[in-house]
């Protein structure tokens, strides 16, 4: 594949891509977004990035998720996708759902963390010049902060959208009556949430328990899940053990230790669910994700096109 001169497919909408409209708002969401956690940082061969990209928008996928801290190395994923923007996306940048984060450590100092109207808006600054944009579609709050006064960070998100450097705004990871707060502010200030992005897969369903999805429902917000195959774990991946290869070797966010008798019992069990329904574990996780009340979209992150268009798989799964 060269790099110049990028078409996109005449067919991108006419796949199996389905859409789901974002809460009670105008903005209509591929079921399956594709997240740059992983595999787009500097670290990473750009020309993967670019055929991973391409694929995806390719096949539907008009979301792309980021962080300013996605990497590695911190902001590379960013600059990952300024990169692309300039030589292969730019014609189709209104095409394009556009999300970042600030939240968590970017930069050293006492300005380059957490949820402070300095930090947020200096981030998402930082954010817009090394994806070679003018503004975003959506910025997160990404991550609660105890110390700072929620109205302060709640303000920094209207602002931004009253600037024009965001169109939406939402959370992620907030706790409930943090989340409860943050939508009644959000909503009376005229910037209402858009959307709120928590883990939720199989193996954890925090946001149903605690009650975050369903005050979505309530409030129309949409849902993202981001982590939906738990790293890894709801794949083929660690059905007979920890691969050489693995992300659980590696041990930055999956410890082998995690992987114990119970869970690879429980995996084992999922993993024949899906082969009576025909389809992978990976698939069958998606599909149980977003045949949940309130949910938008899911996640993805991908390592090459091969993985991601398996993964597509769950828009067309049976119901549950």
């Amino acid at each position: 594949m060269t790099t110049d001169n990028y078409l996109a497919s005449p067919q991108r909408y006419e796949g199996t891509m389905q859409y789901n409209r974002c809460g009670h708002s105008g903005v209509l969401l591929p079921k399956v977004s594709l997240g740059f956690w992983h595999n787009f940082g500097g670290v990473d061969p750009l020309q993967r990035s670019r055929e991973i990209t391409r694929f995806a928008f390719d096949h539907g996928i008009t979301h792309f998720d980021l962080a300013n801290n996605y990497g590695p190395p911190y902001g590379s994923a960013e600059e990952t996708l300024g990169q692309l923007m300039q030589s292969d996306f730019g014609p189709y940048r209104d095409e394009l759902f556009i999300s970042t984060k600030a939240g968590y450590d970017m930069w050293p100092g006492p300005y380059g963390n957490w949820g402070s109207r300095k930090y947020l808006m200096a981030s998402l600054e930082q954010s817009l010049r090394r994806m070679h944009l003018d503004y975003v579609d959506l910025f997160y709050s990404h991550r609660y902060d105890p110390e700072t006064p929620l109205e302060e960070t709640l303000q920094a998100l209207v602002d931004v959208v009253r600037q024009g450097k965001a169109l939406y705004v939402g959370i992620s990871r907030w706790p409930l009556e943090a989340t409860r707060t943050a939508f009644s502010y959000l909503r009376e200030h005229d910037v209402p949430c858009l959307i709120y992005q928590g883990r939720l897969n199989m193996l954890d369903r925090a946001p149903q328990q605690e009650g975050i999805l369903d005050l979505c429902r309530q409030e129309g917000v949409g849902f993202i899940s981001f982590s939906p195959l738990a790293q890894g774990l709801l794949t083929d991946r660690y059905l007979d053990g920890i691969p050489d290869d693995s992300r659980m070797k590696k041990g930055k966010f999956l410890k082998e230790s995690m992987l114990t008798d119970e869970l690879l019992e429980r995996l084992r069990r999922y993993n024949a669910q899906a082969a009576e329904r025909g389809e992978t574990l990976a698939e069958m996780a998606l599909a149980w994700i977003l045949a949940q009340p309130g949910v938008t979209s899911v996640l993805v992150g991908a390592s090459s096109t091969a993985q991601l268009d398996r993964n597509l798989h769950c828009v067309t799964a049976k119901p549950f």
